[in-house]
C-alpha cells in the first residue's frame, strides 16, 4: 500500500469511538534500517483556541491499527 492511498482518511479509535485527525496531519517515526513505520504522531485535536502554547501531540505504534478501510482507519487504543 502506498501513502498516497492512505492519505486524506480519518483515524478513529474502537474502543471509544473517538475521531482523532486526519492522516494528511499526521507524521510517522519510520525505522531508518527496515523502511518500517513505527508509529503515527497525530496532533491532538482541542476545542479551545490555544495561539501560544505548544502543539500536543499522541503517537500511535503502528500495531494499534487494525483496518485501514475506504473512509478511515480503524486503531485499537486505551487513551
Amino acid at each position: 500500500m502506498r501513502l498516497s492511498e492512505i492519505s486524506s482518511k480519518e483515524i478513529v479509535n474502537l474502543n471509544d469511538g473517538a475521531r482523532l485527525g486526519i492522516l494528511a496531519d499526521v507524521d510517522f517515526f519510520i525505522n531508518e534500517k527496515s523502511g518500517q513505520i513505527i508509529s503515527l504522531l497525530v496532533p491532538e485535536r482541542k476545542f479551545q483556541l490555544k495561539f501560544f502554547s505548544e502543539r500536543s501531540e499522541m503517537e500511535i505504534p503502528w500495531n494499534s491499527i487494525r483496518k485501514i478501510g475506504n473512509d478511515m482507519i480503524i486503531i485499537e487504543m486505551d487513551l
